[in-house]
């Protein structure tokens, strides 16, 4: 199996937040969602697999290489969207179109110029009189014109409106329709990943409490609507979490079907609150 992303023990420590021992692996031509609250510790992933910040222990490896000792090779192959707008305030769409075209090899002015139309972004407006939205837009107009084998984001969607949102995620499940692309997705927002994510990543307060095939876990995890009493019935390791109220309890469990089968009231769920009652629910 081809990894476009293998990370190992990852650890960095900052006064007051430590990422300990992160470790994943992204499959070449799928798409990762890392998913947890602000702070958890998703962007110090990311910097950590860029390079941006000295980590202090573990090994990243992109396209099977190490990333520390190939970075400038890597690099051409790698797209990057961070959730700020990095150009300098005073270019103009045609200028990062001249800039681009001597920092990437493979630089597409049609496929740049596609993206600019698509999200009509003005051409002779500067980039300090950008919405939020249309630097977004640009960034990622960028990212998806210089024939990048991986696209790492984060938080790329957040702060657009629910319909530029929709159409930036199809656009992403088409890059990956070539099967050498991949995606790494850093987000708050469950929904998109839902959407397009094959694997879902989820962080805590710097640790990874999972890394799971998405489908297989929606699909697994369900709600069952029993008494208080009852809940001795559940094994306790198939105790997501459990919430109380004064109809009873609510559990999830990551063994739906087995508890369908003993006759139990179960509801099927989503991303968000597998989430929910893993980080709040009581154990």
């Amino acid at each position: 199996m081809k990894y476009a992303i293998e990370v190992n023990n990852l650890n960095k420590t900052y006064e007051g937040f430590s990422l300990k021992d992160a470790s994943f692996k992204l499959e070449t031509g799928t798409i990762m969602g890392i998913v947890g609250e602000n702070g958890a510790g998703k962007s110090t992933i990311l910097k950590g697999i860029l390079n941006l910040i000295n980590t202090d222990s573990g090994e990243v490896k992109i396209f099977g290489k190490d990333f520390k000792e190939n970075e400038m090779e890597i690099k051409k192959d790698i797209a990057v969207v961070f959730d700020e707008s990095y150009f300098h305030d005073n270019l103009k769409t045609p200028d990062i179109d001249k800039i681009m075209q001597n920092i990437y090899p493979n630089w597409n002015k049609n496929q740049f110029l596609k993206y600019t139309n698509k999200f009509k972004l003005p051409k002779y407006k500067k980039i300090k009189d950008f919405s939020r939205g249309m630097k977004m837009k640009l960034s990622i107009a960028v990212a998806l014109s210089h024939e990048a084998k991986l696209l790492i984001l984060d938080e790329a969607t957040s702060g657009l409106d629910p319909v530029v949102r929709d159409e930036i995620l199809d656009i992403f499940l088409d890059y990956i329709q070539n099967e050498d692309c991949s995606i790494l997705i850093a987000s708050h927002i469950t929904s998109d990943l839902e959407k397009i994510a094959d694997y879902i990543t989820f962080i805590n307060d710097g640790q990874i409490i999972f890394s799971e095939n998405k489908d297989e876990l929606i699909y697994n995890a369900g709600i069952v609507k029993c008494s208080e009493k009852e809940i001795d019935k559940i094994k306790n390791e198939d105790i997501v979490g459990i919430r109380k109220n004064t109809f009873g309890c609510e559990v999830m469990v990551n063994n739906r079907e087995y508890y369908e089968n003993m006759g139990f009231v179960v509801d099927k769920t989503n991303l968000e609150e597998i989430i929910l009652f893993t980080v709040r629910g009581a154990k």
